[in-house]
């Protein structure tokens, strides 16, 4: 895939997270992981990091910033989730792709709830108040779970549709190959 195409894919699927966590949505609901799995699997590993990045931070700027380590958490296990997206381009299956979803999901819920836990006064430093950071999330564990799925599958199908719909086949091709 040629670097402009690239360059503009990953440009809609920042505008796309940004405006996503602008909007007014339920808790945990935006398209953040899938568009780390989507930039993974299609654009490639720098990809992967940059775009949930770029989101993230422009994202922030509006919203606001928050407790560092915190945010840490937060953008690493998108990072995280961006590299399981360049894993998950060797198995190029709908099921994997819904597996991988709810995979990120789980990666990002357990780190940055530990992460809460870990760097704010909110829950007691022990592990009752590990298991009640965890307890507490689940309501936004389920928002997310759904979210990331809807979003996933949306994203993969939307970007599948593009490539067969592609005037030249070569270049659904090229972008698995390359990417």
């Amino acid at each position: 895939m040629k670097i402009q195409t690239k360059l503009i894919i990953a440009s809609l699927l920042v505008i796309t997270g940004v405006l996503f966590r602008l909007i007014p949505h339920a808790a945990n609901m935006t398209p953040l992981v899938a568009i780390a799995l989507v930039a993974g699997v299609y654009l490639g590993r720098p990809y992967a990091l940059a775009v949930p990045f770029l989101a993230m931070i422009i994202g922030d700027l509006f919203i606001g910033f928050y407790d560092w380590p915190v945010m840490l958490a937060v953008y690493g296990s998108l990072a995280l989730v961006g590299y399981l997206g360049f894993a998950l381009k060797e198995y190029n299956r709908l099921e994997t792709r819904a597996m991988m979803s709810v995979v990120a999901s789980t990666v990002f819920f357990l780190i940055t709830n530990w992460a809460v836990w870990q760097f704010s006064s909110m829950y007691a430093a022990s592990l009752a108040g590990l298991i009640e950071s965890y307890t507490l999330a689940l309501p936004f564990y389920r928002s997310a779970l759904v979210g990331d799925l809807f979003f996933t599958m949306s994203l993969f199908a939307a970007f599948e549709l593009a490539l067969y719909l592609s005037p030249r086949y070569s270049f659904r091709k090229e972008a698995l190959a390359n990417s």
